[in-house]
């Protein structure tokens, strides 16, 4: 007997999909934050691309991190290639961004505010795929480097033009490049200066690689800038694909990285078999030439941290208004309220820090001050970004319960890739020992520090009070109890940015995070913070 198809049960009180959004609008706390760093000339540019990240660049991120890269060692007829192939979203999201000026922007003219447009754009972009964000920074970081060398001004001007390309051919047969990174080694790690591979003159100028990477960025990239052990010590060099006259450079792809996350991008182990490269700056001052580029890869990991925790932030508040659990929504309970907006306020801090030290970037060249802000204040702002975005957005996933541990949800992705970027360009330890080293060194960075916490005294005497202290903690810094001091110096700026921003956030992070110690989990705010005002700063409502 036939039986006809009946509904088991109606579907109802499921959120709906959060995209499209429009991720500039939306983000209040990033659009003060542009006008606040001098970027307010290229909102246009940022308002277009914060409308295509929150939709078609959003689902280009879905299609290519359940796709992951693929490497091809050998052709059909047994030709060694080393070829990377990706899914075309991957193509997509990069052409996005490269002609959007993620990673070219603050090249193109040098005008005011360029690295803060270009931040917020990264930022941005982050949110709707992190793997890209690999390849993008390390492109844009490289040029500064690049522009050493007068021979390797082509490499320069390639990288930071607005064209992607991502076929495997020469530099000369294309108008944009990308960049990728080989410094990591088996058994030296952070420590590079134990890097064995062997970088050997050539009668040309050129020099021949022979060696390993145990950690090789972004393989499938134009050109690769590369540690090596020169005749003179240490030494950073360019490394092409392709060699000018087509043929492939003497390296072996010998594997790709089974990463946690990022998987939209790849990572690989290599091998160089006398592999052509060029050097740039002087023979054993490897570590020296590539400081600028660190500089700009660590800001870029706090913009990446600040973006998962923002994105992450953004589903919980838009599952909660939209979910009803025992007899109200979610997003009316007490409790849930009180960890929303404990989550607000750490993004709205997180934001407010990062886009600080890209404005300090910008204003490096011709601001003494400014040089020494953004010298300690990357390594200060990357160690405690990095640290809270995979805390924050496993509370995030938490407030979807088991929608927010499925990959139809974004979630699961944004916590595997929330732990990259506190090890990536030096871990936690690293950052810390940085700080302390700059302390010690650099007079002027301990000024900087003094001057931007000094110029928000008066406007909140419990931060006042918490600072009055914080020149004894200065004084005699101990590597042991180096992690406490870089963590109160990383609260005491994200107060102070918020509070010269006058932010309206700004008086409930004192009271939580200067006044008194923050509870170890989110949603422990004091009972009189304003949770509303909080939630509804972070998304507006449809």
């Amino acid at each position: 007997m036939d039986h006809a198809p009946f509904e088991t049960h109606a579907v109802e009180n499921t959120p709906p999909e959060l995209a499209p959004r429009d991720l500039w609008r939306d983000d209040a706390a990033l659009r003060e934050a542009v006008q606040r760093e001098g970027a307010a000339a290229q909102i246009a540019a940022l308002a277009r691309y914060g409308a295509l990240a929150g939709d078609a660049l959003y689902a280009l991120g879905f299609d290519a991190n359940r796709d992951r890269p693929r490497l091809r060692t050998h052709d059909a007829r047994g030709h060694r290639i080393d070829r990377v192939e990706f899914h075309p979203a991957y193509h997509a999201l990069m052409d996005a961004a490269i002609a959007h000026g993620v990673a070219g922007l603050s090249w193109r003219d040098g005008a005011a505010g360029s690295h803060a447009a270009r931040a917020a754009l990264s930022y941005l972009h982050h949110q709707a795929d992190a793997g890209t964000s690999c390849p993008l920074t390390m492109t844009h970081a490289a040029v500064p480097v690049l522009r050493r060398e007068p021979a390797l001004r082509d490499w320069a001007d390639k990288a930071a033009a607005f064209d992607y390309d991502g076929r495997d051919v020469p530099i000369a047969d294309k108008r944009g490049v990308t960049l990728g990174m080989g410094m990591t080694e088996k058994q030296g790690g952070s420590d590079v200066r134990g890097n064995a591979t062997v970088a050997t003159p050539q009668a040309d100028g050129s020099y021949a690689l022979v060696g390993h990477k145990w950690f090789f960025s972004a393989p499938m990239s134009d050109g690769f800038l590369v540690l090596a052990q020169a005749p003179g010590g240490l030494t950073c060099l360019l490394m092409p694909r392709r060699l000018p006259e087509g043929e492939k450079n003497a390296f072996r792809l010998m594997r790709l990285k089974d990463k946690l996350g990022d998987w939209s991008n790849a990572s690989s182990e290599v091998e160089f078999t006398g592999a052509t490269a060029h050097r740039i700056g002087d023979e054993g001052r490897g570590i020296a030439t590539i400081l600028e580029m660190v500089m700009l890869t660590r800001l870029d990991c706090m913009l990446g941290a600040a973006a998962e925790m923002r994105m992450a932030l953004a589903q919980a508040v838009h599952h909660a208004r939209h979910r009803v659990a025992f007899g109200a929504r979610l997003v009316d309970q007490p409790l849930m309220r009180n960890v929303l907006a404990d989550l607000a306020i750490e993004v709205e801090a997180a934001v407010a820090l990062a886009m600080r030290v890209a404005g300090a970037v910008d204003r490096a060249p011709h601001d003494a001050r400014e040089a020494a802000f953004a010298r300690i204040g990357t390594a200060i702002g990357k160690f405690w970004l990095c640290k809270r975005a995979p805390v924050a957005v496993n509370e995030a996933q938490e407030c979807l319960g088991g929608a927010g541990y499925v990959e139809e949800s974004i979630l699961p992705r944004l916590y595997r890739q929330a732990p990259l970027n506190s090890i990536w360009e030096g871990s936690g330890n690293v950052q810390c020992l940085d700080v302390l080293r700059a302390l010690a060194r650099e007079p002027a960075t301990v000024e900087a520090l003094r001057a931007e916490l000094d110029a928000a005294t008066g406007i909140d005497a419990r931060f006042d009070a918490a600072m009055a202290a914080l020149p004894a903690a200065l004084a005699a810094p101990e590597p042991a109890t180096a992690r406490r001091l870089v963590e109160t110096l990383a609260l005491a700026l994200q107060a102070a940015v918020l509070l010269r921003a006058r932010s309206p956030l700004a008086a409930d992070f004192v009271a939580s995070r200067i006044a008194e110690p923050h509870r170890m989990a989110f949603g422990t705010l004091p009972y009189a913070v304003d949770t509303g005002a909080a939630i509804e700063r972070v998304l507006p409502r449809d």
